[in-house]
């Protein structure tokens, strides 16, 4: 969510630290066996308002390991909100929503 400014980026690099922040991935490590989180896929899928307007490259920063692909679609929630310039520019709240699916080998 970019609450001030409409920037999609920086909402949808939020969402991706929220969705990051609430997953638990131990299970990779300890059923699995993983031993380097550089070894995770990971697929992201964005939806937000005006996606042209998204920057691929910043929004994968906010993942933190592993190698990506992203997919963007037309989604999320624009709204009118409360103009404060000292915060940035506009009134517009953006609402970004992601999803991540972590892909792994496993070893046979």
């Amino acid at each position: 969510m970019d609450l001030h400014g409409g920037d999609v980026t920086n909402a949808a690099q939020k969402a991706i630290k929220d969705a990051v922040s609430h997953s638990c991935l131990c299970g990779l490590f300890d059923i699995i066996g993983l031993t380097d989180p550089t070894q995770m896929h990971v697929e992201v899928k964005i939806a937000c308002p005006y996606p042209e307007r998204l920057n691929h490259q910043e929004v994968l920063k906010a993942v933190p390991f592993g190698s990506t692909k992203l997919e963007v679609v037309e989604g999320g929630l624009s709204v009118r909100g409360l103009h404060v310039p000292e915060l940035g520019e506009g009134d517009t709240i953006v609402v970004a929503v992601a999803a991540l699916t972590v892909y792994v080998d496993v070893p046979e």
